[in-house]
């Protein structure tokens, strides 16, 4: 912690000398909204090379978008609006990721009753069209949980459509799988409907 404490403290100094970070008190133009996994492993600045206000981010335990529902608003779906409707935010990008704790959870079919919050949490995932099937022996057995991770991704697009910010705009969503171990990007075709290098 004491590293991460002692670059605050320089950085703040170095970046104010520099005049880098002034223009940003006046405001964010955000490029894409970025909804990923809280996993530390997963930069999306690093990823993309964004610098400071040109990406808006939410990340999630599992990046999982959760059902839109009226009346019962949570922190996502506020994000979500607020990058859409006062942003003006025109492109989000669902990135999951290769060694998901959480989809590996999943598939694995692993007890979770240790961690209710979590097992709580995640029940947003399982049981829906084209989600990660627990028990999938093929990505039980894959450490990266691959091929769930893709479906995983898609499915959370696939709900982002229902939420009325959304289809209230023409928003363009794009689905993404990044690799851990190679730092490789895998974007999702609509016409193969399959995942390919970008």
């Amino acid at each position: 912690m004491q590293t991460f404490i002692d670059h605050a403290r320089s950085f703040g100094r170095s970046a104010a000398r520099s005049g880098k970070l002034a223009a940003l008190a006046r405001g964010q133009a955000p490029q894409a909204l970025f909804i990923t996994c809280s996993d530390s492993r997963v930069i999306p600045s690093l990823i993309t090379g964004a610098r400071p206000g040109e990406l808006f981010e939410l990340r999630t335990a599992g990046n999982i978008v959760p059902p839109y529902t009226p009346g019962h608003p949570s922190s996502e779906a506020a994000t979500i609006e607020y990058a859409i409707d006062v942003l003006g935010i025109r492109d989000i990008v669902v990135c999951g990721h290769s060694h998901c704790g959480a989809v590996g959870a999943l598939v694995r079919g692993d007890d979770l009753t240790a961690v209710p919050a979590v097992r709580d949490w995640l029940a947003h995932a399982a049981g829906e069209p084209g989600g990660p099937a627990a028990g999938d022996r093929a990505d039980a057995d894959d450490p990266a949980v691959e091929r769930a991770v893709h479906h995983h991704v898609l499915t959370q697009v696939l709900r982002l459509r229902s939420y009325p910010c959304v289809e209230r705009h023409e928003v363009r969503l794009h689905g993404w799988y990044y690799e851990v171990h190679t730092g490789t990007v895998l974007a999702h075709q609509g016409g193969s409907d399959m995942f390919e290098a970008l």
